[in-house]
């Protein structure tokens, strides 16, 4: 009898152990997706400094600012990742669009700006390595024995991949 209580003592405990584990992969994807909404919030502080600067010099461009400060105040409501990357497009097409403008190219705000956005942009693909790693590990550890059968108890979903949509991958950021 006495055995019998140790066994389930310890089965009890494995059971927990194994939980447990489970929870601190889900709170490690779930805290490394913040960092990539902390990145992207620091690249959209950044933005109306940049379109000022290049709207004193590209007046013309007058739909493409507009276009910027939608799709940012879109992030803002939904925090989505789509319209994260359409805006990264956006501001990509600005930075390119002032290579026809040297006087810009030589204002040493916009070239501050750009060193600024480049900083944020190589910390926004770490982040998203790093999630990207924790739900792998997260969705790898929900798969196999004998976590799967406590991940199936008590609910655990598969977590998503951090993923660029086509358009994005057809316009990737440019090097500043």
């Amino acid at each position: 009898m006495k055995i019998a209580i140790i066994i389930a003592i310890v089965v009890i405990l494995l059971i927990f152990m194994q939980y447990n584990k489970l929870i601190k992969l889900k709170l490690k994807v779930k805290q490394s997706k913040s960092g990539i909404d902390v990145y992207l919030q620091q690249r959209f502080d950044l933005i109306p400094n940049l379109v000022q600067i290049v709207k004193s010099y590209m007046n013309y461009e007058k739909d493409l600012f507009e276009n910027i400060a939608k799709l940012r105040e879109k992030y803002f409501q939904t925090k989505g990742i789509t319209v994260s990357e359409d805006l990264n497009n956006k501001i990509n097409t600005i930075i390119i669009t002032a290579e026809n403008y040297p006087e810009l190219k030589a204002n040493e705000q916009f070239l501050e700006l750009q060193k600024k956005l480049t900083k944020i942009e190589n910390q926004l693909q770490a982040a998203r390595r790093i999630y990207n790693l924790n739900v792998t590990k997260y969705n790898t550890k929900i798969h196999i024995i004998p976590f799967n059968i406590i991940a199936k108890i008590c609910g655990f979903q598969e977590a998503q991949l951090f993923q660029i949509n086509d358009e994005a991958k057809n316009n990737p950021p440019i090097d500043l």
